[in-house]
């Protein structure tokens, strides 16, 4: 006599349907939580998202920076800063308001050219991007429209965290040497365009200086760095943080972008 067959019927169904699922699971967390990857044509495209939320193309951007600089054994140094940008025709105009002892100072980009203005002499000598802003640990390149996309290319991918958030970290070479340095880093956040680290390399590698952008808020619907602290990893202790306020979007006459403006501002 044989045994009697056991029909396992839905049950059966039922924990092969579990076990199934819990299979999918089980290889599907490590595909989305750990095996994520960004491709190079990817990570250049999220360069670009980077310059486009704090360019205005088409329209005029206006800013007061105030830059609060610290050195070992000394006080701290304020230099307030005017900005006006004409993204569109890569134009720009700074005027410095403080210390009092530099005020009336201007930086000017007409066309490939770039002038300082010495409120003292009246006169105006060739600058550069690279230079550093007064005294402090802000580059003149910091203050323009950002074309990271055109000045620089992305050499590796990597991840990492800053803080609680994960990010990309981003490695770019210059394509030329008009730029402040040859290689930079970024770190940006995996769930969305905004920055949060920067690092700036020279040349031989060295690590220039790192940029912290703990604050941001929205102009125009776009994301831009409210506050900026920018660590001197060469001299250590040497810091500047800088605050944006004022920030605008508003028409600017054509005059703003002209030696005259800057000369008629100093009288």
């Amino acid at each position: 006599m044989h045994p009697p067959i056991r029909s396992y019927g839905n049950s059966h169904k039922s924990r092969y349907t579990v076990l199934l699922l819990l299979l999918t699971l089980a290889f599907a967390i490590p595909l989305s939580g750990f095996a994520q990857t960004l491709s190079i044509p990817a990570a250049q495209k999220l360069v670009k998202e980077l310059d486009d939320q704090s360019n205005f193309p088409g329209k005029d951007y206006t800013a007061l920076f105030t830059i609060v600089s610290e050195k070992p054994g000394e006080k701290q140094t304020v230099t307030q800063v005017r900005t006006f940008r004409r993204d569109t025709k890569k134009q720009f105009t700074f005027l410095v308001m403080l210390p009092e002892v530099n005020k009336g100072q201007g930086l000017l980009r007409e066309g490939d050219n770039i002038w300082f203005y010495d409120p003292t002499s009246r006169k105006f000598t060739h600058s550069s991007i690279k230079e550093n802003l007064q005294d402090t640990e802000a580059k003149n390149s910091d203050f323009t429209a950002s074309s990271l996309v055109d000045d620089y290319t992305v050499n590796a991918i990597s991840e990492g965290t800053v803080g609680k958030y994960p990010v990309w970290v981003l490695d770019l070479k210059a394509k030329t040497n008009e730029v402040s340095y040859d290689r930079v880093k970024l770190y940006v956040r995996k769930d969305k365009a905004m920055m949060l680290k920067r690092e700036d390399y020279s040349v031989n590698g060295r690590l220039m200086r790192t940029s912290l952008f703990p604050k941001y808020v929205e102009l125009e619907g776009k994301l831009i760095a409210s506050q900026i602290l920018i660590l001197d990893e060469i001299n250590k202790g040497e810091k500047s943080q800088i605050t944006l306020t004022e920030q605008s979007v508003e028409k600017l006459p054509d005059k703003v972008f002209t030696k005259a403006f800057i000369e008629q501002a100093n009288s």
